[in-house]
């Protein structure tokens, strides 16, 4: 009997990566078309969120390095103002290697502000020199004008009285109304203390050295406003923390004493006029 020749490919098995087109066919058929499109839309969203991801770690970085050159510290114009010449060194390299443009805008207005700093001050010493300078010049035309008048020097305050600034001043031992103790001042070819500048304020604070003084000044008030009893209007005052309050709603106030408990520049409080208490008169060297 003739035997029948089989093709050997029937039995033989697949080879390795060649996939029977059973297989293959079952595969397509397995995956729908709707979920292979939703598969694409999640890998596009995958895609996506890296790069929104990716671009907000960018700001993040250029917002820091930009706030790192604008905290820059301006370098001084002046080296020797420097403790350590090397921390000077260091400031400059620093800022160098940030933004050179930047530090160098900020380090010429720094220098700018410096000179202008410097001049101000400059002319603010120039300024006061004048002012002590017309003082004294004051204070030296008073003293000729005293000696043509024929007022000399030790012949200025009468007995009791006080020096103070070319000035005389006399504080009472005991204790009255403001009407009265003007009346007494007046007597005295004299009036109550007209305190017309800084100095004198201070020079009349330590009328009494370290003692506590309360007394009355040449101040009176009339409907809330206060003239000194010389008729000059009140320019420079020198009144405590609150005060005139003329007294409120029950009192009137209308008469100023100088209380030495407080501080220099704030002595000055309303106060009745019918109070008793010392008083502080002032006259004129030269009247006699």
């Amino acid at each position: 009997m003739q035997r029948m020749e089989m093709p050997d490919y029937l039995n033989e098995r697949p080879r390795r990566g060649r996939k029977r087109s059973t297989d293959v066919n079952q595969s397509e058929v397995s995956i729908p078309p709707a979920a292979a499109q939703r598969r694409n839309i999640q890998v596009l969203f995958l895609c996506f969120g890296g790069l929104f991801i990716i671009q907000a770690i960018l700001n993040v970085s250029l917002r820091l390095t930009l706030y790192s050159n604008k905290e820059l510290p301006p370098s001084d114009c002046n080296t020797t103002s420097f403790k350590d010449q090397n921390q000077e060194k260091e400031m400059r390299i620093d800022c160098e290697q940030g933004r050179p443009s930047f530090c160098n805008v900020l380090h010429e207005r720094f220098c700018i502000l410096t000179r202008e700093k410097k001049q101000l001050e400059d002319r603010n010493t120039e300024l006061m020199n004048t002012l002590k300078n017309v003082e004294d010049e004051k204070n030296r035309l008073e003293i000729i004008m005293r000696e043509l008048s024929g007022c000399v020097s030790y012949q200025q305050c009468p007995p009791g009285w006080r020096e103070i600034n070319s000035r005389c001043y006399f504080l009472s031992d005991d204790i009255r109304t403001w009407e009265e103790s003007r009346k007494d001042c007046k007597s005295k070819l004299a009036d109550l203390v007209v305190i017309s500048s800084e100095q004198e304020e201070r020079a009349l604070y330590q009328l009494n050295g370290e003692g506590v003084l309360l007394f009355w000044i040449g101040l009176h008030g009339t409907n809330g406003t206060f003239r000194w009893v010389n008729g000059a209007a009140l320019t420079e005052s020198f009144w405590q923390l609150g005060q005139p309050d003329h007294g409120g709603p029950n009192n009137r106030e209308d008469c100023v004493e100088m209380y030495h408990n407080n501080p220099v520049l704030h002595t000055w409080n309303d106060a009745p006029c019918e109070h008793k208490q010392r008083w502080l008169c002032e006259r004129d060297p030269c009247i006699s």
